[in-house]
């Protein structure tokens, strides 16, 4: 077995050296188990582990839990955990961005149709959170996208909050500024609901695709999963942050355009998610099971 392949369907996280077990995590799902040393080794489990993990199982299992192991003493997991924290920082970000940028209206002449700024940006969230479940698994995926949806929830509160502030009086941005911040409130509001059930959706159908497929196919899985997570979000995103505002027929257009734009991104994530798996491996798991 070679010691940098990619584990297949299992992953040890570490030991519990009272209890001696084996913290290991189900790959496609994220589901953390714990399994006492001797069944690990009797187990088909065993046979999927990277040859880095199986003498760390070996070792724990014949000093009877006094040895350390590498998970306990040089290997944090820093380069990996770090991964994750930034997979979740540009999550945010661009989740904000594009929730912001959406109280501008674009009109594109040439095509006759209107979208927001967000639309040619928002498609990464979907391909993020595609990475996320192929590196961490599904419960860690939801970790993340919970974690938007709380931030993103905090600075909607935040927002409200500034415009019932006494403004000064003459300045000219004051009327101005509380009228953007309305909108983006609804905005951040919209964008709120429309995230978490398209994302949940999402990762949802990545991990049960995974699973069915046994982790191969990553180009169906991730198209698959975006293409109704798009429409998922379009038709939530749009109806919640203009309906009463706009015409129903009109906001139609705009949920049609804005599914039509993320699904050709749909189809051009599938070559970074196979550019950041190829990366992951390389430098982040490879490192790890050195």
């Amino acid at each position: 077995m070679d010691s940098v392949s990619e584990n297949r369907r299992y992953k040890l996280l570490g030991f519990e050296n009272s209890k001696r077990l084996a913290v290991v995590m189900v790959v496609s799902t994220g589901k953390v188990i714990k399994v006492k040393l001797d069944e690990l080794l009797k187990s088909e489990m065993v046979d999927d582990l990277s040859r880095s993990e199986i003498k760390s199982v070996y070792r724990k299992f014949y000093s009877g839990g006094a040895a350390l192991t590498a998970y306990e003493v040089n290997d944090r997991h820093e380069k990996l955990w770090m991964v994750y924290v930034d997979l979740n920082l540009l999550l945010f970000a661009l989740y904000i961005f594009t929730n912001i940028a959406a109280t501008k209206l674009v009109y594109i002449e040439s095509i006759g149709v209107v979208v927001t700024p967000g639309v040619f940006l928002y498609p990464l969230t979907f391909l993020i959170v595609d990475m996320l479940n192929e590196f961490y698994g599904l419960r860690l995926a939801r970790k993340a996208i919970l974690f938007a949806f709380a931030s993103n929830s905090l600075i909607t509160i935040l927002l409200s909050a500034t415009s019932y502030l006494p403004g000064l009086s003459g300045w000219k941005l004051d009327a101005p500024y509380s009228e953007v911040v309305t909108h983006v409130s609804s905005v951040l509001v919209a964008s709120s609901v429309s995230f978490i059930f398209s994302e949940y959706a999402n990762s949802f159908l990545l991990s049960k695709i995974k699973e069915l497929t046994n982790a191969r196919l990553l180009f169906l899985r991730v198209f698959l999963s975006t293409f109704f997570a798009v429409i998922i979000d379009s038709f939530i995103f749009c109806f919640i942050a203009f309906y009463g505002t706009m015409k129903n027929a009109e906001i139609l257009n705009i949920v049609y355009v804005q599914v039509a734009i993320k699904m050709c991104f749909a189809v051009f994530n599938v070559l970074p998610a196979y550019g950041a798996r190829s990366l992951f491996k390389r430098y982040v798991a490879g490192a790890q099971a050195a």
